[in-house]
């Protein structure tokens, strides 16, 4: 069932749900895209193809806010925000982790070089050939009996960056096999879930912020939503 958290004429907005690709890809899964397409086609009697730009992306195993452009201008204004990532758009994710960070809050900075054969990150803490500056900042909400959950604030956008960061400091994402968690979650996902995206709508130019829940199917979510701190 498609989630809509926001529409116009102009964009439209989704949670997107954990194992949802967002773009077709090689696995020949049908992408979130074209049920976003559906969706518009059915609403609106639209005849014909529906056009849908796609500015950016969340990882499968990752559930969500995924923003769609439903204009030509819309799609260039987009791109050129996530493009300039850090002046333009805030991102919000929240992270469910298995180790107690050492500090509640603090500003990470690691430089990632991506194993493309192996669709990985490597996060080192100094400059290295060939990577890439990685900045996020995170903070402790709240925690379990077993768990934590971080509040992460991106300051880059690079490949697999959440994931990589937190699993460098000791504290990979619950589910997270590749980044070094022991255990897989049991719907194939990751703990990770892009909150909220904040940014100037871009054609009316309205500050907008787009939120969405965490899947509450997911016991362990609810635990964390249902405290009074959230």
């Amino acid at each position: 069932m498609l989630e809509v958290l926001y529409e116009d004429n102009h964009i439209i907005a989704v949670n997107k749900q954990v194992s949802d690709i967002v773009q077709a890809d090689k696995t020949g899964d049908i992408p979130l895209s074209e049920a976003v397409k559906a969706y518009i086609k059915k609403k609106y009697n639209k005849p014909g193809d529906v056009f849908l730009g796609i500015p950016h992306r969340v990882d499968r195993p990752v559930s969500g806010v995924v923003i769609f452009a439903r204009t030509s201008k819309a799609l260039t204004r987009l791109n050129k925000m996530f493009q300039e990532h850090e002046k333009e758009i805030t991102k919000i994710y929240w992270a469910i982790v298995g180790n107690l960070p050492a500090e509640d809050h603090a500003l990470l900075t690691h430089y990632l070089v991506r194993d493309t054969e192996k669709n990985k990150s490597h996060a080192y803490n100094h400059p290295k050939s060939g990577a890439k500056e990685a900045k996020l900042e995170y903070q402790l909400l709240g925690s379990s009996q077993r768990y934590y959950l971080l509040e992460v604030k991106l300051y880059t956008g690079r490949h697999h960056q959440i994931r990589c960061q937190l699993a460098k400091i000791g504290c990979p994402i619950k589910g997270d096999l590749k980044y070094g968690f022991p255990r897989s979650n049991a719907n194939g996902g990751i703990s990770l879930h892009a909150r909220s995206i904040s940014f100037k709508h871009p054609v009316s130019q309205e500050l907008l912020t787009i939120t969405a829940q965490p899947p509450l199917n997911d016991p362990l979510w609810k635990v964390f939503t249902d405290s009074a701190t959230l």
